[in-house]
């Protein structure tokens, strides 16, 4: 077995991800994503044939606040991005960025073989992580 000389996606990814219900009100995804700093929130599944979801800050911006809709009567299953792309933990973190660029994404979803979601990685993860060393 050969020994990995790369840097992947699991060396720079987020391992806690919050997870909200489709059907809960963006007043409580907010709530969740100020009490938690964080900036995005993935979209639990229905069912297992069915994909992940993301909702994110600028989803709310965008599709919420800039349009004057009420926060406690807007669904997160009305804002949500779905399916959000996912990455292999595995995979070369060179091309997840092509990946994400050329989708014009700065986060995606990591999931095992079995499709479970095991961390979040963004731009800014891999960014940071390379200035590090």
């Amino acid at each position: 077995m050969t020994e990995r000389t790369y840097l992947s996606v699991s060396d720079v990814l987020t391992e806690t991800i919050l997870r909200i219900d489709p059907l809960a009100p963006i007043q409580q995804a907010v709530d969740v994503m100020a009490d938690s700093g964080v900036s995005s929130l993935v979209v639990e599944r229905r069912d297992l044939a069915d994909e992940f979801g993301l909702l994110s800050i600028e989803d709310i911006a965008r599709e919420v606040v800039a349009n004057d809709r009420a926060l406690d009567r807007v669904s997160v299953y009305q804002v949500m991005v779905k399916p959000v792309l996912t990455l292999p933990p595995d995979m070369n973190v060179r091309y997840a960025v092509r990946l994400l660029t050329r989708y014009g994404l700065d986060r995606a979803l990591v999931v095992d073989e079995h499709r479970q979601p095991v961390g979040m990685t963004t731009l800014r993860d891999i960014v940071y992580r390379l200035k590090s060393g």
